[in-house]
């Protein structure tokens, strides 16, 4: 690393891993047929080589963009790196993106081609290439393409939850310093046994999964999903020491026989969670089963990650910690101002990790900076002790007769009451107050909302109190578990 050029890129940090540990088991894996498959670093790197050159033979040259339509898989894998030495710019799409959804991403990415395995909702929409097409031959290689660290090396699509998707384009530098600063952070090494369920066609799974895999030269198991029946046979089999997971993986996770928790937490050293809130009373019910606590952080997908609670010190229920190194965070009022310790604002953030603007929408990345800080639409504060505490999305703010309402805080109160497993607050409009708060529960058939509303009564300011409780059967989510509000049937 001392004798870097300055223009390192992703494939030089990787080509470390590569080199030194090519004898060193990398990947696990199940096949089509359900065998478990295990390949070396080198047979990774092989595997890469020999995309880059099917890419090449496709017509694909430095900056045409590629989409990606697949489930988790290997070949998700070579496709990446093989785009990252070609410095062609990977495009995943969520699987879970219907036609209106990926015709979106097709036309504002404008890829050379979409590599699909089996059924394509969008079938017919600009070029599409069959998985099983891009065979590549034994011995194919390619020449190296110079990069620098400022090279586009992915554009990922914001979720779109409250507004049309984006593409943010995370350079080189961008995924080498957040992967740098987690792998050194949560001192992540080649001694690690790293299980990774999240979906790759998400920053969660790729830009921190991925990444610190192949940059630690750890051993890691890849799943094609989270399956709550199948996690505690994984665990068991594999005995990972790390694992990232979001919310929803670790409330399933809490169903897990008491044996068999202690069992798996015997061999793991960090459990890690993001993408959403987790909520206290889950971090607490999972240290009191599985002996740890869960490592709390927060990232988006225009940052990768900013905060997080430390591995060494106090993890701090509700709290997302201290933000990363060399990554500046301040909480800023209406008018742009900074805000003194213990008031609630806007986090506003710069450093390398932070993406270099949305493609092709010059108008939104000028209005996504301030300063030379990007405006994350988070809402939160900081306590005196430099510790983050994220209150909602700045867009679900609710503004009620003149008083702010954080949605977050009320979810956070009744997600304690023991009859509620999940809930959600958005505003609704009200002729006299503006607006008011609507709690959506899911929760056990005979609950009483009137009972509710006294215990929020007692615990909560008055004009924090729901008007009214919604019962549903699930809250509508994301494929990481963020809750899409705008979705919620309203009353």
């Amino acid at each position: 690393m001392a004798n870097a050029s300055p223009d390192m890129n992703l494939n030089d940090l990787f080509s470390l891993t590569f080199t030194q540990r090519s004898e060193h088991q990398a990947l696990e894996f199940y096949t089509s047929s359900g065998e478990l498959q295990t390949l070396t670093f080198g047979d990774i790197d092989k595997r890469a080589a020999r995309m880059a050159a099917t890419l090449t033979g496709r017509g694909l040259t430095l900056g045409d963009r590629l989409c990606v339509y697949l489930a988790n898989c290997v070949e998700i894998i070579d496709l990446y790196l093989a785009c990252l030495r070609l410095g062609v710019i990977y495009v995943p799409i969520n699987i879970l993106y219907r036609d209106r959804e990926i015709s979106h991403i097709l036309e504002d990415a404008d890829p050379k081609a979409t590599i699909v395995n089996g059924d394509f909702p969008a079938a017919g929409r600009l070029t599409t290439w069959r998985l099983d097409e891009l065979v590549p031959g034994a011995n194919a290689r390619t020449e190296a393409i110079p990069l620098d660290g400022d090279t586009p090396a992915a554009i990922i699509y914001t979720s779109g939850t409250t507004g049309v998707s984006k593409g943010a384009i995370l350079t080189h530098n961008n995924l080498a310093s957040n992967t740098i600063n987690l792998n050194t952070c949560w001192q992540i090494t080649s001694d690690d046994r790293l299980l990774l369920a999240l979906p790759l066609f998400h920053v969660h799974g790729l830009g921190n999964g991925v990444h610190c895999w192949l940059l630690s030269g750890c051993r890691m198991r890849l799943l094609e999903r989270f399956d709550h029946k199948r996690a505690t046979p994984e665990f068991l089999s594999f005995r990972p020491t790390l694992f990232f997971g979001v919310p929803t993986m670790y409330v399933r996770l809490l169903e897990t026989p008491a044996t068999d928790a202690r069992a798996i937490g015997s061999s793991m050293r960090l459990f890690v969670s993001g993408s959403a809130p987790l909520p206290a009373p889950v971090l607490e019910d999972f240290q009191s089963r599985f002996g740890h606590t869960i490592l709390e952080r927060y990232g988006m997908s225009e940052t990768m990650m900013n905060i997080s609670n430390p591995y060494v010190g106090e993890r701090r229920p509700g709290s997302v910690g201290l933000p990363l190194p060399g990554i500046s965070v301040q909480v800023r009022g209406p008018d742009g101002e900074i805000l003194p310790d213990g008031e609630t604002g806007e986090l506003f953030v710069r450093g390398p990790n932070v993406f270099t603007g949305y493609w092709r929408r010059d108008e939104a990345t000028r209005a996504a900076f301030v300063d030379g800080y990007f405006r994350t639409g988070d809402i939160g504060e900081r306590s005196t002790d430099k510790y983050y505490t994220l209150k909602g999305r700045r867009t679900d703010l609710i503004i009620s007769g003149g008083f702010n309402i954080y949605p977050r805080e009320i979810e956070e109160f009744l997600l304690e009451q023991e009859e509620i497993t999940e809930a959600s607050v958005v505003g609704v409009p009200d002729q006299v107050r503006g607006e008011v708060p609507v709690a959506y529960v899911v929760c056990a058939e005979t609950f009483d909302p009137t009972c509710l509303q006294d215990r929020c009564r007692a615990a909560l300011a008055s004009f924090k109190i729901p008007r009214a409780f919604v019962r549903v059967n699930a809250l509508p989510r994301t494929a990481l578990g963020k809750v899409q509000k705008h979705l919620l049937p309203r009353p």
